[in-house]
């Protein structure tokens, strides 16, 4: 077969491709109609190591579709890249433990199973694209909640200092309020020549705390200025829902994503976020089982618009009471709650002009 047949008969050929991303490397899988694995390479985390590999995925045939690895984390450059191009990608999940324990694993075995999963669309979904201002969002959540945690970490280790503190120290701070003991701990003044007694030490861990924590909370004030506008830039009716602050929707924005015609229904956004219960029946025994997984952010933030409501909602209150009578468990009825309120959140993550009547989604 000459080589104008060659390139006609590979051009009607349909491939899809699965890649195996790494931090420096991507290993690369094509695969036919069939399933029929045509090769696999390895290329550069590079522009040039992308264009290569689109190159030669498409170098076996017609390039239907793309499945990656990690498209949020070292798949994330790759999969912008290949959607620039115009090239349909979808996000894969790794392979289950079974499939592993009989085929083993190896980057090339996990790009093969990642081009079989796109090929037949198996646990496979639209990546987020990283290009708008809700990626903007999520950079900057991710210092806030950063800054969250070690400010949180700083009170715990004053608290514990002040445990095993010499005696006439803790007494000294045992007794004080939070805001107090801050600025006490912030205001210590250590003879710093006795560094080597235990009270002295203590008095300059405690104030390096103190102030640290201090400069934390400056920080995170920083953050929550810049978030609180962005999030209503990006999304103004999701903050005029009763109990959705910027820091929750925030959260509920990065998690949906820029686009948002990726979640397919809002029973799939139930899913994401961890609230849609899980079926768990068999023969005549019809039950579900509790959702552990999905983003567990998400999953906080809407137990916290939860608890807002059972507080300040009317409506709330009012299903609260009635569950109640009916004999659920508080953990039962905000576990009812997150779902409709998912269900009500979706729509105004999908259309941001959606009419709101008191508070709540119509």
């Amino acid at each position: 077969m000459n080589t104008l047949a060659r390139e006609t008969s590979a051009a009607q050929i349909e491939v899809a491709g699965g890649v195996d991303t790494h931090q420096d490397t991507h290993t690369a899988a094509v695969v036919d109609q069939a399933g029929r694995m045509l090769g696999h390479r390895t290329f550069s985390t590079t522009e040039a190591g992308y264009r290569q590999l689109l190159a030669w995925l498409g170098g076996f045939g017609t390039l239907v579709v793309v499945g990656v690895e990690g498209t949020g984390a070292y798949g994330a450059g790759l999969a912008r890249y290949l959607m620039a191009q115009g090239q349909a990608v979808v996000e894969v999940d790794r392979p289950d433990r079974k499939a592993r324990r009989a085929v083993g694993k190896s980057d090339p075995i996990d790009a093969e199973s990642a081009a079989r999963a796109a090929l037949g669309r198996v646990r496979t979904g639209l990546p987020k694209q990283h290009d708008g201002m809700v990626e903007a969002l999520r950079n900057l959540r991710v210092a806030r909640r950063s800054a969250v945690s070690e400010r949180a970490n700083c009170m715990r280790r004053i608290k514990t200092l002040i445990i095993t503190a010499p005696q006439e120290l803790r007494e000294r701070l045992r007794d004080l309020s939070k805001a107090r003991l801050l600025r006490a701990c912030a205001g210590l003044r250590p003879d710093l020549s006795l560094v080597g007694e235990p009270e002295q030490a203590a008095k300059v861990a405690l104030r390096v705390l103190g102030r640290r924590h201090a400069a934390l909370s400056v920080e995170i004030a920083d953050l929550d200025a810049l978030i609180a506008p962005l999030v209503e830039q990006i999304n103004p009716a999701l903050l005029v829902l009763k109990g959705v602050g910027p820091d929750t929707a925030g959260q509920l924005l990065v998690t949906a994503g820029q686009n948002t015609e990726r979640l397919r229904s809002e029973g799939a956004f139930a899913m994401l976020c961890g609230v849609a219960p899980i079926p768990a029946s068999s023969g005549k025994t019809h039950r579900h089982r509790l959702n552990r997984g999905g983003d567990r952010q998400a999953n906080a933030a809407l137990y916290r618009v939860v608890l807002s409501r059972m507080r300040w909602d009317p409506r709330t209150r009012d299903y609260v009471a009635r569950r109640t009578t009916e004999g659920l468990s508080k953990k039962e009825i905000i576990r009812c709650l997150k779902r409709f309120i998912a269900r009500e959140i979706y729509y105004v993550l999908r259309q941001p002009a959606v009419t709101l009547v008191d508070g709540h989604a119509r």
